[in-house]
């Protein structure tokens, strides 16, 4: 699938980083490839930190953004949230 820009919401921040939450159907694979936020390359900066939620299948990943070009965005592959429920 592809970005959209509806599902992703900045939740706060300041001059030095910002935290956004991305909502989307696509699976962490997907969304930490190159390219697939170069429609937000004027929203986010290097080391910002972004909480994707997978709506398809339920799981929270977080990323960060490695790199931005202006025009061309790259954000780490993801770390997991633990997302269990022992009792």
């Amino acid at each position: 699938m592809a970005f959209s820009a509806s599902g992703l919401t900045r939740v706060g921040g300041d001059s030095n980083g910002s935290l956004w939450m991305y909502t989307s159907a696509d699976s962490i694979a997907d969304v930490n490839t190159t390219n697939y936020f170069n429609n937000a390359a004027n929203m986010l900066a290097v080391r910002d930190l972004i909480i994707v939620r997978d709506t398809n299948v339920p799981t929270t990943n977080f990323v960060t953004v490695l790199s931005n070009t202006g025009t061309v965005v790259d954000v780490s592959d993801g770390t997991a949230v633990a997302e269990t429920d022992g009792d």
